[in-house]
């Protein structure tokens, strides 16, 4: 926004912007939608701090923040439906820029005069914006861009002072202002990597509209996530907190550390579901390395014995989680002030699992770290990564000085090698797939590909079929090989390899991996496949 424009004052802000050791930032307000974070995300790119907020805490982090913009998520809802998230008006009478994307736009445009109604002809997928006014959120935009519509409702008409930026054929309003106000809505979703130009959409918000100053950087989320533990923890407080040895809890690891020191109690759970070599790298870097109060506690029999029989993947990362939370609440008995339990717990687990800020998003899967633990386990969670991204994790890790064995480290999910077994679980098929997963990775890291790749692991599938080895017929499993490539793990493309990669691969499991005979390329994206296969 120009520094002509003349805004009324927030009330309280004097007091905010004066304030040095609170970053002037941006806040969400998450309607519902998937992709809050998603946008956080995209904010955070641009190296502007904010915060995501349920509508319902909205003016009461507004009021707390040095505030220099507001964003208004999407959501399932309509305006004009029972279930419509209740915003409070007063957000609009901050006196900051707002930006409304999507349902955001809709329920902005209807307070403030305009009208919405049920969309002649929804949209849904990539469409394309025809610019009219290339100024605001879409300057230096001009002619045509790609961007990515989900919408049932559209604006209807605009409210008194604003104009019409750009246009599909099916939505006279996609893009609409006031720009002496640095009121805008967009009725796609700039956020997602399928909007061409999306980034720099926000990016003009932020830079142009706001004024927000590009000053927010890893260090400045370690130390805000210090603090936050610090303050939660107290001086006396201990933390328990679940070790795998991977990027996340290895990051939230040292992260607790420098809050608590000493008071941090490591424990790593071999629960029979682990990649090859797992437990032993685990004890060397943690227990030897850092010299961290690492317990190994060895509960295969306890894990492979709750699952017997367990077919249905919900079930089984229940069962998981229950038998982790009982081995957890056993070894905190050995902390007396033990009272807070640490995990490394990202977004992406969040809004898959349960509904992040309050919204009304769905459930896709459930994860044994989120939102599953029991009202008698007396324990207070400590998720200092809970609202960030993957590549952000890896640059706070690079950040603290992490090795690039552990912060490059692909994903590995809580529940291990359990959701990458499809049927029920078993000794002999965790073997089996230990040794097809751990050809795969080594074949890929050796060949260079991993530098570009998210994920790639083995699939032990439930089907055998017939093959021929030395004449003789077999009868035996199939593995499947899951490569693919992301950003953030929201969406993910499945990865080409070389043939010649891929045949070495097949070669080696198939001759080495005694049960296997087929082996076989799984090519589904992200949506409508997830990554991982349950």
């Amino acid at each position: 926004m120009s520094s002509s424009t003349q805004q009324p004052e927030i009330s309280g802000a004097s007091t905010m912007t004066q304030t040095n050791d609170i970053p002037r930032g941006i806040l969400i307000v998450d309607l519902g939608t998937q992709y809050a974070q998603l946008i956080a995300r995209r904010v955070r790119e641009a190296r502007v701090w904010c915060e995501i907020a349920p509508p319902h805490l909205a003016m009461e982090r507004a009021e707390a923040m040095n505030l220099c913009g507001v964003i208004l998520s999407g959501g399932p809802a309509s305006v004009y439906g029972d279930d419509a998230p209740d915003i409070p008006e007063e957000i609009l009478a901050l006196g900051v820029p707002v930006l409304g994307i999507c349902y955001g736009m809709q329920w902005m445009c209807q307070h403030l005069g305009g009208q919405v109604d049920a969309a002649d002809a929804r949209e849904f997928g990539r469409a394309s914006i025809q610019v009219q006014k290339a100024a605001g959120v879409l300057d230096s935009i001009d002619g045509s861009t790609v961007v990515w519509m989900s919408h049932g409702d559209s604006v209807a008409k605009v409210p008194e002072g604003f104009e019409t930026y750009a246009s599909t054929e099916s939505c006279p309003f996609a893009v609409v202002g006031d720009e002496s106000r640095g009121f805008f809505g967009l009725q796609f979703h700039p956020e997602v990597t399928h909007s061409v130009r999306g980034r720099e959409i926000i990016e003009n918000f932020l830079s142009r509209v706001c004024e927000a100053p590009a000053d927010w950087r890893p260090g400045s989320i370690v130390e805000r996530e210090i603090e936050k533990v610090h303050t939660l923890v107290g001086e006396t407080g201990e933390i328990v907190l679940g070790l795998s040895g991977g990027v996340d809890s290895s990051v939230a690891a040292v992260i607790l550390q420098k809050a608590v020191g000493e008071r941090l109690h490591c424990v790593f759970v071999d629960n029979g579901l682990l990649r090859h070599g797992e437990r032993q790298a685990v004890e060397d870097l943690f227990g030897g390395h850092f010299h961290m109060d690492l317990t190994v506690v060895d509960a295969r029999e306890e894990f492979l014995g709750a699952l017997a029989g367990i077919s249905d993947p919900e079930q089984k990362r229940k069962v998981i989680g229950k038998v982790f939370v009982d081995v957890f609440r056993r070894e905190a008995t050995r902390f007396s002030n033990a009272k807070f339990l640490g995990q490394g717990t990202l977004y992406p687990d969040v809004i898959e699992s349960i509904p992040a800020h309050g919204g009304a998003t769905h459930v896709i899967k459930s994860h044994h770290n989120v939102g599953g633990l029991p009202e008698d386990l007396d324990m207070e969670l400590v998720e200092p990564l809970r609202e960030l991204f993957k590549d952000e994790v890896r640059e706070i890790g690079r950040h603290l000085g992490l090795a690039s064995a552990v912060v490059d480290r692909q994903p590995f999910p809580g529940p291990g090698l359990a959701v990458r077994i499809l049927g029920d679980i078993t000794e002999a098929k965790c073997d089996l797939l230990r040794r097809a997963d751990h050809i795969i990775t080594s074949e890929i890291e050796k060949s260079g590909e991993d530098k570009d790749l998210w994920q790639y692991f083995g699939v032990l599938l439930p089907t055998k079929s017939v093959g021929v080895m030395g004449d003789q017929r077999t009868y035996e499993n199939t593995c499947c090989l899951r490569v693919v490539s992301s950003e953030d793990a929201m969406t993910a493309d499945w990865a080409y390899l070389p043939h010649e990669l891929l045949q070495t691969i097949s070669s080696r499991i198939i001759n080495e991996v005694r049960g296997i005979n087929r082996v076989v390329l799984d090519i589904s994206s992200k949506p409508p496949a997830t990554i991982e296969w349950e």
